[in-house]
């Protein structure tokens, strides 16, 4: 069973029944009284942006509250980061990516936070799959075959990063590693640059990203699907094979979690993950994260806890393995 895989598979799905103290069950039943706050790291319209939109509508239906999305955009997530920190109203919490969490206290010599001093995990929301794709003009329709072209043109291949130090960087990296191929890489700002790159052929050839952005040029022919990254084939791309298939035991993914501040009581936290494991098995909710290429990952605050330690660990690891020096 993949790493990504056993630790979602730990997770208990349902509500998670807890014995409190009557005042703290009273509190948690009144809470919110006040309208609630949802910090993404992202500009709208990307991935941790729409789902966090996506459960806050449901969210302020149930709770009967308004629930506001508060972007704070750049500098590796510090900036949302720094204000879900500092927040002690018990109403404010935080959907953040892999990378803020897991990379980002890697990268900057004074990120201003520390995940394990200031945020608490409430819950996992979703896994996001990545997906290695190839401008048609480049020739190569599989991964060996990408390996081979790759290994005779040490440099040849172009591969267009949506950010430099990214998740998708540092997975091509990692499958560089693992496959002995040499590739050029391109940084662009953002998945609209390097995917238009790679389209073009010029600026890019290869590009990692999550299927949503990609979909639309892959069913149009404009970008050809090469591998999975994740352990499982994808629904919608049954055809195309995963990474593992031929560098065994290899598998990268995303994902976006919900945090609150360390001193947030332990009785809403455990509110909002089941109320957020229910919106995660809605019907209409489950069928816009696959439109998006999102997997829903519900289940337990302790669960989502150890989930994300052993990814900050494994990318950690990726780290020191490439030598990143913060900046």
């Amino acid at each position: 069973m993949s790493k990504v895989r056993k630790f979602l598979s730990a997770l208990e799905l349902g509500l998670v029944l807890v014995l409190v103290p009557a005042g703290a069950s009273a509190q948690a039943q009144s809470w919110p009284s006040q309208a609630v706050k949802i910090v993404v790291p992202t500009p709208p319209g990307t991935g941790p942006d729409i789902v966090a939109r996506l459960c806050a509508e449901k969210l302020s239906a149930m709770w009967g509250q308004p629930v506001i999305v508060d972007n704070r955009a750049g500098a590796g997530g510090i900036p949302a980061m720094s204000a879900l920190a500092r927040a002690g109203d018990g109403h404010t919490f935080g959907v953040m990516p892999t990378a803020v969490i897991a990379l980002t206290p890697h990268l900057f010599r004074n990120p201003q936070f520390d995940v394990d001093r200031d945020v608490v995990t409430v819950s996992n929301i979703v896994i996001s799959p990545l997906l290695l794709v190839a401008t048609p003009s480049l020739g190569v329709s599989t991964l060996p075959a990408l390996v081979e072209l790759a290994r005779r043109k040490p440099g040849g291949v172009k591969f267009a990063l949506p950010q430099l130090n990214s998740v998708p960087h540092l997975t091509g990296e990692m499958l560089s590693a693992a496959t002995g191929m040499k590739m050029l890489s391109v940084p662009y700002n953002g998945s609209a640059a390097s995917i238009t790159a790679t389209i073009a052929g010029e600026g890019g050839q290869v590009t990692i990203d999550s299927p949503a952005p990609l979909m639309g040029h892959i069913q149009s022919g404009r970008l050809r699907a090469i591998a999975v990254m994740s352990s499982k084939r994808l629904p919608g791309l049954d055809h195309v094979p995963t990474v593992a298939e031929t560098v065994p035991n290899f598998e990268a993914a995303g994902w976006f979690a919900l945090f609150a501040p360390a001193k947030t009581p332990a009785q809403v936290t455990t509110r909002v993950n089941q109320d957020v494991n229910h919106v995660l098995q809605m019907p209409d909710v489950t069928a816009r994260l696959a439109e998006l290429g999102l997997q829903p990952a519900p289940g337990s605050q302790a669960g989502a806890t150890r989930f994300v330690k052993a990814e900050r660990e494994r990318w950690a690891k990726v780290a020191r393995d490439m030598g990143l020096q913060p900046e």
